[in-house]
């Protein structure tokens, strides 16, 4: 079958914490409503006096808004709370990190399965392999985003594929391969700076047992891989499932047959491709330019 955008896909039970996550800031701001209610403030009243905005108070009461542990700890001591909001200050810090990681909910099923992959193949056209950027790549493009992603939801996008990248140094590492075409290599995205960092984290990527870094050179004629990135992955114990984004459409595969082209065509463009030794020594040519 094929995976549309929001389908699940079972991976184990496995959960990665978010609801429970969500749950605790609902609760927490329950418990600061009851606690201004009973001391007869108002949320502007409250604000006031800890020195926040009212609109702040109504966000962390509705939990739209993370409660910070500065925030509990003023009401704690203010409305005498006993101790009970100041105590989840640490649970807030330990759910604030969960949230740093977390995937938006179209890219779970796929973050799941690449987490246990044992091989995971990537096929670029536009920009690197999440898996292979830097921390300031990847920040150029969520900030390129349209409509605009706001500063939080940057910094948990950029957290989430971070994290997602310690797959490649675990034990037993994944087998990773990824055919990059050479306009991606030539294109400053992030700037001339950021750019040349990029091409330096590939050659010490590449540099690992575990991974294959290969180009497509501008010079091919023609390829098999002209539809469109895509990524194959295998996970541990399953059938191999297949990936794709456009635009604002994404699509786990797992349709044997069509598993099967997207595995012929990756053989194929990877055929076509340089081998990894004549792609560093190219990504080195880029760089001494």
């Amino acid at each position: 079958m094929t995976v549309q955008p929001g389908a699940r896909v079972p991976t184990g039970g496995e959960t990665d914490g978010t609801d429970e996550v969500a749950d605790l800031f609902r609760a927490l701001g329950r418990q600061v409503k009851v606690a201004r209610e009973r001391a007869g403030l108002s949320q502007k009243e409250l604000g006031d006096r800890i020195g926040y905005a009212e609109e702040t108070i109504s966000s962390v009461e509705r939990a739209r808004r993370t409660p910070q542990p500065e925030l509990l700890l003023a009401v704690d001591r203010l409305l005498d709370c006993g101790g009970l909001l100041a105590s989840a200050a640490e649970d807030v810090e330990r759910a604030k990190t969960r949230r740093r990681v977390r995937h938006p909910e179209w890219f779970r099923d796929y973050a799941r399965l690449e987490a246990e992959a044992t091989e995971v193949c990537f096929y670029s056209t536009l920009t690197m392999p999440g898996l292979l950027q830097t921390k300031r790549y990847a920040q150029t493009i969520f900030m390129a985003r349209r409509p605009f992603l706001d500063e939080e939801t940057i910094e948990h996008r950029v957290a989430a594929r971070l994290d997602r990248q310690q797959i490649l140094t675990r034990w037993p590492p994944p087998m990773v391969t990824a055919v990059v075409e050479e306009s991606v290599l030539l294109r400053e995205i992030g700037g001339r700076a950021v750019q040349r960092e990029q091409l330096r984290h590939l050659l010490e990527l590449g540099a690992l047992r575990n991974v294959e870094i290969q180009v497509l050179p501008l010079k091919c004629q023609g390829h098999a891989g002209m539809e469109g990135p895509f990524i194959l992955l295998t996970p541990q114990g399953r059938p191999q499932v297949g990936y794709g984004e456009f635009q604002s459409v994404n699509r786990l595969i797992t349709d044997p047959e069509e598993v099967r082209m997207l595995a012929a065509r990756y053989g194929s463009v990877r055929g076509q491709a340089l081998d990894p030794a004549a792609s560093s020594a190219l990504i080195e040519k880029l760089l001494g330019d």
